[in-house]
């Protein structure tokens, strides 16, 4: 990455020593923006993590729900047919009555027994439905409990979360109103390069000064010559091991440039 004097994002030229001193000091105002940001710490991943959990509960509690209204629609079923085989025996057993050779008494006793069977498989499947049910409810009753358990952490996790944004949002507001007036000093390219470089970083860092003749941010050796070249502000060098922007350490007392 080399440039000497191109012109920025709002026309006005500016020499390489500029833009680094431009990048050194967005860097600074960054780093405060991601030390506010540490201090969250976990807590908004905490409370994305708590919010599906919930939404999860919820698809759960509403999907038991469900299959427990079908449960009980079943058990229903079963019910009216056991009435409805009842009624058939009680209807088979007065025709019984009045037949006329062993031929009819025999089919009746075979449509009765029929209908004797189908009452137990009935009652059987109601037994097996209930024991579903009863299953069911003691799932939704505990899916419940972690619901209200899960909701309760999620309102004193944003409680914790909304204190903290409170006591430093305007912080961070200020200084990321800074860092956007610098963005509109540098030119595009470099502007991307510098943000690819802090989202690669694991520190947020990507423009370090050189010290103790190593690189601020691997900390690495710089040879003499390439100190000499990141000295002289004419180009903009980067660190052949973790390619973070170099600037020499005397930019860290300058003030900022005029835009």
């Amino acid at each position: 990455m080399a440039t000497d004097t191109k012109k920025g994002q709002e026309g006005t030229e500016r020499s390489t020593q500029d833009k680094l001193r431009i990048l050194y000091q967005m860097q600074q105002i960054d780093s405060e923006i991601d030390k506010i940001r540490i201090l969250r710490g976990e807590l908004p991943l905490e409370v994305q993590d708590l919010e599906d959990e919930i939404e999860g509960l919820q698809t759960r509690l509403s999907n038991l729900q469900d299959e427990m209204k079908n449960l009980e629609t079943s058990i229903q079923n079963k019910k009216n047919e056991i009435a409805d085989s009842q009624s058939l025996i009680k209807k088979y057993q007065e025709q019984q009555m009045n037949v006329r050779n062993n031929r009819e008494y025999d089919s009746l006793s075979k449509e009765i027994e029929f209908q004797t069977l189908e009452i137990e498989l009935s009652e059987k499947r109601i037994k097996e439905f209930t024991i579903q049910l009863e299953e069911k409810q003691k799932l939704e009753t505990d899916s419940k409990a972690l619901l209200d358990e899960r909701t309760n952490d999620l309102e004193d996790k944003k409680a914790e979360l909304n204190s903290i944004v409170s006591e430093t949002q305007k912080d961070e507001d200020e200084l990321k109103q800074r860092s956007d007036k610098f963005e509109e000093l540098i030119e595009s390219r470099l502007l991307t390069a510098y943000k690819r470089i802090r989202r690669n970083a694991r520190n947020g860092l990507a423009v370090v000064p050189v010290e103790r003749d190593a690189c601020g941010g691997c900390f690495n050796k710089i040879p003499p010559q390439r100190q000499l070249d990141i000295k002289s502000r004419k180009k903009v060098i980067v660190c052949e091991y973790c390619g973070r922007i170099l600037v020499d350490s005397e930019i860290m007392t300058e003030t900022e440039p005029e835009e």
